[in-house]
């Protein structure tokens, strides 16, 4: 069978068949060795970080964990052919390596603590991803092209999919390149104005979603007006010339609490990572991937915790989306100039689920446990420059608390 070169990674993955999904998943740890090959030239076989990361494991124990996370639920579950109906504490055989769940079991050691485990160096892992990842090609092939018996595929490759884009926040974290494009500066549209209709969220399609992507909730959205690209450097420049993160009266209670915890030292007056800020031109200088880089106006602005986002929203006298509106402008409005995909975008509420949920088997063992959060955590939609294409669907749905800035996240707004 001939496949076009960007099969692999085209965005209808979630329901491959057999044969695209045995390309992607080795195009998929091709990847993640690749990433781990450039964070080893700097950080040495151990991949130790310069700095603690407070919300994501190093990056020896997350790539491990890649690898692990598919061996425990295809290779060692027997009952892998069930899909999202299997237990999720079923019989389980051995790993090939002994100690795989000492090391890589989330279940075992908390994320603080992962940086002082006994792990081997990078060597010993990637021969641990390589032939985890020959077994469980080898099961695929004699796997039915059912979604049921392909639902653990599918998830093995999401998952080593949003790991990949933890591995390049690492990366970020630790000043290590790994030569990604940034997003790039466009024109300034209008927004868009989209009518009133009555919309359905919820993932319906077959294939694999996450268990918060799945259920079905449908709603009526009055006519709203929303901005056609994210916000862009020159307009958040605009903010902190305005005094935005001195004006409390723009700040949600939490954000100003959390805002005067970052300000403690040397005080935050701006997005992660910014060095520089250029008032008259807009154009701020920002340390992406260890280098110094001069970020124009015109690029959506990167790095922004959900505070920011909300603070900046009231600010300019709009407000973030809801995740129906923002659905539907990307499902309906490219025409009308709606672009995204460059940065993951922050949405009004906070993340809960829709009628008919019922959590994944294998969630709390990837730390997708979204109950933990429901109610806390925000929603973020759309992607980023570092997410691979398979990736990005105008109803995927990803999340995290609203003080989480490691991420390459920006927002948009809308009319109140």
């Amino acid at each position: 069978m001939t496949l076009a070169p960007t099969a692999a990674d085209a965005p209808d993955m979630r329901r491959a068949s057999r044969d695209r999904l045995s390309v992607a998943l080795m195009d998929a740890r091709n990847h993640t060795l690749h990433v781990l090959g450039r964070l080893e030239s700097v950080l040495g076989p151990t991949l130790a970080m310069p700095a603690p990361t407070r919300h994501l494991p190093p990056p020896l124990w997350l790539a491990g964990h890649v690898g692990w996370l598919a061996e425990y639920w295809i290779a060692r579950n027997p009952q892998r052919a069930l899909g999202p109906g299997c237990p999720r504490d079923g019989v389980r055989t051995a790993s090939v390596e002994p100690n795989a769940d000492a090391w890589f079991d989330p279940a075992l050691t908390p994320i603080a603590e992962r940086g002082s485990l006994p792990l081997p160096e990078l060597a010993a892992v990637r021969a641990y991803l390589l032939e985890t990842l020959e077994i469980t090609l080898d099961l695929l092939d004699h796997t039915a092209d059912t979604d049921d018996a392909l639902y653990f595929h599918r998830m093995a490759l999401w998952h080593e999919d949003w790991r990949g884009e933890e591995l390049a926040m690492l990366a970020q974290a630790a000043g290590v390149p790994l030569g990604l494009a940034l997003p790039p500066a466009v024109a300034p549209r209008a927004p868009v104005l989209l009518p009133a209709t009555q919309w359905t969220l919820g993932w319906s399609e077959a294939g694999f979603a996450l268990d918060v992507e799945r259920g079905r909730a449908s709603l009526p959205v009055p006519e709203f007006e929303i901005d056609a690209q994210p916000v862009s450097w020159a307009q958040f420049v605009e903010f902190i010339d305005d005094g935005g993160y001195d004006r409390q009266e723009l700040w949600h209670p939490e954000g100003w609490a959390w805002l005067q915890h970052e300000s403690q030292g040397e005080g935050r007056r701006g997005p992660r990572h910014v060095e520089q800020i250029g008032v008259a031109s807009g154009a701020v200088l920002q340390t992406m991937f260890g280098k110094a880089t001069r970020m124009s106006g015109s690029q959506p602005v990167l790095h922004v915790a959900w505070w920011e986002a909300d603070a900046w929203a009231r600010w300019a006298d709009r407000r973030l989306p809801t995740e129906a509106e923002w659905e539907i402008a990307a499902t309906h409005a490219a025409r009308q100039g709606f672009c995204w995909g460059d940065v993951r975008e922050w949405t009004a509420g906070t993340l809960r689920p829709w009628p008919g949920y019922g959590p994944a088997p294998w969630a709390a063992h990837a730390e997708l446990g979204a109950q933990s959060v429901f109610g806390v955590a925000r929603v973020q939609r759309g992607a980023s420059f570092a997410t691979r294409a398979r990736m990005k669907h105008p109803k995927a749905r990803g999340w995290a608390l609203p003080e989480r800035d490691d991420g390459f996240v920006g927002f948009r707004t809308c009319a109140l």
